[in-house]
């Protein structure tokens, strides 16, 4: 085989690879009781997808609401229980995610955001992000073996974080995008003073604009 081929051959192999997605599904994370935690995160509302036993062995798993990735746990603990920290679970409604964990027993920080917000430099300060700004809001619980979790409130994305079809992870995620879009609806209507009639295509192109990080219909 010529060098040109093998080289033609090596490239077609090369933008094949670079085509495979990767898509981060699980994190382990260690505990100490597998009981006590698989009863935490039973009582948060996290789906059970699995619950498996060899012998003094065990292995589990949940997955939080309206999540594509998930969560194991067993015995032996992989890693020092507690030692998994900073974990992000992503909201559309921060103080109604805090207070439906509160409901089910979780200690709940107050709401914070960081000075130098979105980005988390510059220390915690009480209360929302101002604005309630995308990404600038926080709560932070701990599992019964201390891991942590952020709460992080996103509305609007990123430009270029989000790529192909607009999709929600769940009801609630939707109904809390059409409640934003009817909300900048209401504005826009304001502001040209009359009633708009097409208001469906309006509010379908803020919602994708929403999720795209692109500008939206003003």
């Amino acid at each position: 085989m010529s060098t040109s081929a093998i080289q033609n051959k090596e490239t077609a192999s090369d933008a094949r690879v670079g085509q495979v997605d990767l898509k981060l599904e699980v994190i382990t994370i260690p505990v100490s009781d597998v009981d006590r935690s698989k009863e935490f995160y039973t009582r948060l509302g996290w789906r059970l997808d699995a619950d498996f036993s060899n012998g003094d062995e065990r292995a589990i798993q949940f997955t939080p609401p309206g999540s594509p990735g998930s969560i194991h746990f067993g015995k032996p603990s992989q890693g020092v229980p507690g030692s998994a920290q900073g974990m992000f679970l992503v909201v559309s409604d921060i103080q109604a995610a805090r207070d439906d964990l509160l409901r089910r027993g979780a200690q709940v920080s107050e709401v914070f955001h960081f000075a130098n917000a979105p980005a988390p430099f510059g220390g915690f300060v009480g209360g929302l992000a101002p604005d309630r700004g995308s990404y600038g809001s926080y709560a932070a619980f701990k599992d019964p073996d201390g891991n942590g979790w952020l709460l992080q409130e996103v509305t609007t994305r990123f430009p270029g974080r989000v790529a192909g079809d607009t999709t929600y992870a769940s009801v609630g995620d939707l109904a809390q995008a059409l409640r934003r879009a009817e909300a900048a609806h209401g504005e826009y209507e304001t502001r040209i003073g009359q009633r708009h009639a097409d208001w469906p295509s309006w509010y379908a192109a803020y919602m994708v604009a929403e999720q795209s990080g692109e500008e939206p219909p003003r």
